[in-house]
């Protein structure tokens, strides 16, 4: 991790002690932590979100004739076979309380998308990168799991969207700095984690600074919750970039950190969206869009982004493949 720059505050001492035992305690969840230790947190649009694992999904009904679209091999196995990169911070896919069950809107929309193809949904929980290497090999059917469209991906995988991906930058509460654009980062310390589509954003924006004369930005990497809010709290990084959801769930469970900009995940030319991504010209990606189309049209998908509190990044309709985070970026 990198070096501390400067002192401990009080308050940045209590978090960061706070986020360690979640990280280490034997048997903890850094989630209930995060709500005071309940069994359910408060997303920043006042829904209450449940922690545990009885969750009462959200259900919708098979559809014969979407269901007829799944490629022949995947109806015959009867499952759909569901890659979930699973994080520590509510609300879009992490373990409720016993630790063990994946929760969260992204698993929510995979069982919707399951019920309407008639297929029983198998979550495969697996590290960031993992969710494109099973589904290069075959493994995994379909990832679920707040991936972004790319013009990058695109050329290996097809996809069928389900919601507007919004980034959002989380600092310490109570400062002045507010970030609308590349120029507000210059010359501060950012943690992100590697191979996401906000650390291409950062990266862009910080080519984009120093070519005009700006300072550059000081890249800090992060894969686990604990460790960059750790880095947060005791002033190592000035600001973390990831999915707006979990950052305002986070700020607002602690009241130690607020959300100071959020960006779309394609930048200022595209409007960024998250999308359930199967591998290319595996004929998956038809049955998943009109699955997503119907749970839309029916209002099953509405329920779920608003049980979670996420109702303000709702698509109107899925798309097959639209225009996604240009390679330029």
């Amino acid at each position: 991790m990198p070096v501390t720059r400067r002192a401990l505050a009080p308050a940045a001492v209590a978090l960061a002690a706070t986020l360690l035992l979640a990280a280490c305690g034997s048997g903890g969840n850094a989630a209930a932590d995060l709500a005071g230790g309940n069994k359910a947190g408060t997303a920043p649009n006042g829904a209450t979100i449940n922690l545990t694992p009885q969750q009462n999904r959200v259900t919708t009904a098979k559809v014969d004739a979407i269901a007829a679209l799944v490629p022949e091999e995947v109806r015959r196995r009867g499952t759909l076979q569901v890659a979930a990169s699973v994080g520590s911070v509510p609300p879009l896919g992490f373990y409720a309380t016993d630790d063990k069950t994946v929760i969260g809107t992204e698993p929510d929309i995979a069982y919707l998308v399951g019920d309407v193809l008639g297929l029983k949904v198998e979550l495969n929980p697996v590290s960031w990168e993992n969710v494109f290497v099973g589904l290069d090999s075959g493994k995994y059917d379909v990832g679920i799991t707040n991936v972004t469209v790319t013009e990058a991906r695109k050329e290996k995988y097809d996809f069928a969207t389900y919601r507007l991906d919004i980034l959002g930058f989380e600092a310490k509460k109570g400062g002045s700095w507010k970030v609308t654009g590349p120029a507000d980062v210059a010359g501060h310390v950012i943690g992100v984690s590697s191979g996401t589509n906000q650390e291409k954003l950062l990266l862009a924006w910080n080519d984009a600074n120093v070519k005009a004369g700006l300072k550059p930005v000081d890249v800090k990497y992060y894969q686990n919750s604990s460790d960059y809010y750790l880095a947060l709290g005791s002033g190592r990084i000035d600001a973390w970039l990831g999915p707006n959801p979990s950052g305002a769930f986070h700020a607002a469970q602690t009241g130690e950190t607020e959300i100071i900009g959020t960006y779309s995940g394609a930048g200022d030319t595209v409007l960024g969206k998250i999308a359930a991504t199967t591998k290319k010209d595996n004929g998956l990606v038809k049955a998943l869009n009109e699955a997503l189309n119907e749970t839309i049209k029916n209002g099953s998908y509405g329920q779920v982004l608003k049980r979670w509190g996420l109702d303000n990044e709702a698509v109107k309709t899925s798309e097959i493949n639209p225009p996604g985070l240009p390679k330029t970026n």
